[in-house]
C-alpha cells in the first residue's frame, strides 16, 4: 500500500515529457533541424528519438523535409489557439476597463461571415448586462449592437442579411420594415453612437458606437435599465472617447 509520501508524488509518462522536449527542440530551430541535433538537444537517446519522432510526424506535429524535421500543422494549431485566447483575455480586459471607467456594462461584437457575432461582454452583479432572450444573431434589426454593425456594410449587404433573418417585431418599440430601418441609417452621423430604446428588451436601453478594425465590422456598446435613460448619451460618449487609448488591442484581437 502507497504511503501518504508516494501516494502525493504524480505518475510521470517518460515517453511523453521526451516528446514534449523533441517538440521543444523542433519548435527553437524554424528553419528545421536533423533528429540527431534533436535527440541531442532534448537529451533523448537517438533510436528513442527517431520513434517519437516518426509518431509525431504521424499525428501532424512534425514533418520531415529534406532530412529535417519542421514543426508541422498540428503543432501550429495549437499555437494559434494560445494565441487566440491571449487575444480574447486582451479584449476582456478591455472591456473591464471600460467597464469601470463608465459604470456599465460593455459588450464588444463584429459582423463577421454574414452574422452578428457577440465576442466578448463585462458586467458587474450591481450592473448585469442585458440577457440575450433574443438569439442577438436573428434580432440585429432590434438591438443597437446589431443596428450599428449593420450600418458599416453596404445597402446589399443588409439586403442579404434580412433575406435570412426577417425582421420581427420583438418588443412594442421593435422596427418592423427595412424601410423603417434604412431611414434610420440613412440619418446616423458618421461615428456618432446608435441609441436603441426598449427595441429589444423592455425597461432596457443601449446604444453602440462604430469600432475602426480595417475592413470588419466592430462595435462597443453599453446598456442601461430604463430609469437610468438620462446617462445612455453621456456613458456612451465617455466610452467614444475612452476607446481612442485601447483601441489598438482591440484592433489587432479582430481576428479571433
Amino acid at each position: 500500500m502507497p504511503t501518504a509520501h508516494n501516494a502525493a508524488v504524480p505518475t510521470l509518462i517518460t515517453s511523453v515529457q521526451r516528446a514534449l522536449r523533441l517538440l521543444e527542440a523542433v519548435g527553437s530551430h524554424p528553419g528545421g533541424a536533423p533528429a540527431k541535433q534533436l535527440a541531442r538537444e532534448a537529451k533523448v537517446p537517438l533510436p528513442t528519438a527517431y520513434h517519437l519522432l516518426r509518431t509525431l510526424s504521424h499525428e501532424g506535429y512534425v514533418r520531415r523535409e529534406h532530412g529535417v524535421f519542421l514543426l508541422g500543422p498540428a503543432a501550429e494549431r495549437l499555437g494559434a489557439g494560445g494565441m487566440q485566447q491571449k487575444r480574447r483575455s486582451m479584449i476582456l480586459d478591455s472591456l473591464a476597463h471600460f467597464r469601470d471607467v463608465i459604470g456599465a456594462p460593455v459588450y464588444f461584437a463584429v459582423y463577421r461571415e454574414g452574422e452578428v457575432e457577440l465576442v466578448g461582454v463585462s458586467d458587474t452583479p450591481n450592473s448585469p448586462a442585458c440577457e440575450e432572450w433574443a438569439d442577438f444573431r436573428q434580432t440585429a434589426h432590434a438591438h443597437a449592437i446589431g443596428q450599428c454593425l449593420l450600418a458599416q456594410v453596404d445597402e446589399q449587404v443588409r439586403q442579404d442579411h434580412f433575406d435570412r433573418h426577417a425582421m420581427t417585431a420583438i418588443t412594442p418599440y421593435t422596427l418592423r420594415d427595412l424601410r423603417s430601418f434604412e431611414n434610420r441609417m440613412g440619418a446616423l452621423e458618421g461615428a456618432g453612437p446608435v441609441v436603441e430604446r426598449q427595441e429589444y428588451a423592455l425597461g432596457t436601453v443601449c446604444a453602440a458606437i462604430p469600432v475602426a478594425a480595417g475592413e470588419t465590422a466592430a462595435t462597443l456598446a453599453i446598456s442601461l435599465p430604463l430609469h437610468q435613460e438620462q446617462r445612455l448619451l453621456s456613458a456612451v460618449n465617455r466610452l467614444q472617447r475612452e476607446v481612442g487609448a485601447l483601441l489598438s488591442a482591440l484592433s489587432i484581437s479582430i481576428s479571433i
